[in-house]
């Protein structure tokens, strides 16, 4: 039997929709930060064990249909000779940004299974430990989002440092572009090699894009990326939702969306011929129940039973969140899309 979050990725029909959290793996969960106790960020991603211990804590704790891969957006680029240092409060921070085409050049496109071996084996330990009916989600950070940490050097509201290069310098964007397309396609398609069922691409701050810049600057590698592996993808940006038709156009079997959009208008603009992902604000989860359980029947109701909806946050857990909201929250999303179907 193949994973209930891939048979839903594919539009097929299914006992329950799936229901997985992005970050549901990290500082809400009390376990993990006994483990972050010992250990920095890095050792734990770049430990298989711990890495896959970490991966498999909320499965365990919340029962829910799928275990994301605990990994940063960040982790390929550490294999392309970056030194990328996750500063608590802020973000990625990189000492020396990219922002020349000799920059660019000095970036390497790594072999993905020699630069990125503690995440495949931890995705191995991970696929070999979940029951069949549970998938493994790898995935990847989106270009953009990736690359304007690069550029900005540090995390950023207003994207000027990357939207003046893309705009004076389009031929040194494009060739970051194209080199870290190159880099992530063979990450992905890796992940999926060692045992992932689902691939994301997690382009968290695309939304700072109109869709004509997003056509003409983007695209293209988000769609080199996602046709790199043949399992299913989900496309996900978060304020994106005047981006929603050109990113269906790029690439993805499911179009993740964020809270910022009703689930069936969203479903709409993505495209009847794709899945979605989605799509509660993860700030409900901090009041409440009351007002989770009406927003989440409300997104079930959005999606109406049809085939292909993936239940989400739409963004990752909060740290404050209480970890028994998240149980229930799954709990609820399965048990009632059990009984429409009855």
């Amino acid at each position: 039997m193949e994973p209930l979050l891939v048979r839903a990725a594919r539009r097929e029909p299914v006992e329950h929709t799936p229901v997985w959290f992005m970050r549901q793996a990290g500082r809400s969960l009390p376990e993990y930060r006994a483990v972050r106790e010992k250990r920095s960020f890095w050792d734990v991603a770049n430990t298989p064990d711990l890495c896959a211990e970490v991966t498999l804590q909320p499965v365990r704790r919340h029962g829910v249909d799928a275990a994301v891969m605990f990994a940063d957006i960040m982790t390929p680029v550490l294999g392309m000779g970056v030194d990328v240092d996750l500063v608590e409060g802020v973000g990625p921070v990189i000492a020396d940004p990219v922002r020349t085409l000799a920059d660019v050049e000095r970036l390497r496109v790594p072999d993905p299974e020699e630069a990125f071996a503690p995440v495949l084996e931890a995705i191995r330990i991970v696929r070999a430990e979940l029951t069949p009916e549970q998938a493994v989600i790898g995935f990847c950070g989106g270009p953009f989002t990736v690359a304007g940490y690069l550029v900005e050097g540090k995390p950023s509201r207003e994207f000027a440092t990357v939207k003046a290069l893309m705009y004076r310098e389009p031929d040194v964007w494009r060739a970051l572009m194209e080199k870290l397309a190159g880099c992530f396609a063979g990450y992905v398609a890796a992940q999926a090699r060692a045992g992932a069922d689902v691939v994301q691409l997690f382009d968290s701050w695309v939304g700072a894009l109109s869709p004509a810049d997003y056509e003409e600057f983007v695209a293209s590698a988000s769609a080199h990326i996602l046709a790199a592996v043949d399992v299913p993808t989900i496309h996900f940006g978060t304020g994106a939702s005047t981006l929603l038709p050109a990113m269906a156009r790029a690439g993805g079997d499911v179009i993740g969306l964020d809270w910022r959009i009703a689930l069936d208008d969203g479903w709409a603009l993505a495209g009847v011929d794709r899945g979605v992902q989605g799509n509660l604000d993860p700030a409900l989860l901090l009041g409440p129940w009351e007002r989770v359980e009406t927003a989440a029947r409300d997104v079930l109701d959005r999606a109406g039973g049809r085939a292909g909806h993936i239940f989400n946050l739409g963004h990752g857990v909060l740290p404050r969140t209480d970890p028994d909201v998240v149980s229930r929250l799954a709990e609820l999303v399965q048990e009632r899309t059990v009984e429409a179907r009855a």
